[in-house]
């Protein structure tokens, strides 16, 4: 529509009809009639809902591991394609970096700390199930980390979903890629966290 009153002109109309209109204001202002405003209500309660779930998924998977499963031999699921096999790792998701897990720990506490702030933006349903599902990941795996041995902000992660020729992870481990990946989509689509939509 735009295009085509570039091309056979605009009749005259006084500004303050402008104004009014959404299109260029009194001063000359930039037509801000398509511009995306966040509409609706903020997703945050289904954040925290999906959060919520994720982390209780979580918890509750690793105490029935750890009642039922350590110390015993592994479980096959399907075939030797995929078993349960309860393991403790100190590092990162899949079992990366041992040696660092105060470092992790700190890291989860301000992926938390950041999800919390961006919620107060938040307008998008899409992101907030893939923000749900990283904080909920998130609070799982520090869970452990300050609760279990062999100590405060040391303690190992439970894994257990072993697929052959994989590493061993948890619903946690889960949660936080699959947030991940639903996060670049949404990236590539141009949808931002307050609901608009930018095109590159």
């Amino acid at each position: 529509m735009a295009e085509a009153e570039r091309i056979i002109g605009t009749p005259d109309i006084p500004e303050a009809e402008h104004g009014a209109d959404g299109g260029q204001d009194a001063e000359g202002g930039q037509d801000t009639e398509g511009a995306q405003k966040p509409t609706g209500k903020r997703k945050i309660a289904v954040l925290f809902g999906v959060a919520l779930v994720a982390y209780a998924l979580d918890l509750v998977s690793k105490m029935v591991v750890v009642a039922k499963l350590e110390h015993h031999e592994p479980i096959d699921v399907v075939g030797d394609l995929l078993r349960f096999n309860a393991i403790r790792n100190a590092g990162a998701a899949f079992g990366m970096g041992e040696a660092y897990t105060i470092i992790f720990t700190v890291i989860a506490a301000g992926v938390i700390v950041v999800i919390a702030r961006l919620a107060r933006k938040l307008y998008s349903l899409p992101w907030a199930i893939a923000l749900g599902l990283l904080l909920g990941g998130a609070l799982g795996n520090l869970t452990d980390r300050i609760f279990r041995s062999p100590g405060v902000f040391k303690g190992a992660v439970v894994d257990f979903i072993a697929p052959k020729g994989f590493a061993v992870f948890n619903l946690a481990d889960s949660a936080i890629v699959c947030g991940g990946i639903l996060i670049v989509l949404l990236s590539f689509r141009g949808l931002d966290p307050d609901g608009t939509v930018h095109k590159d």
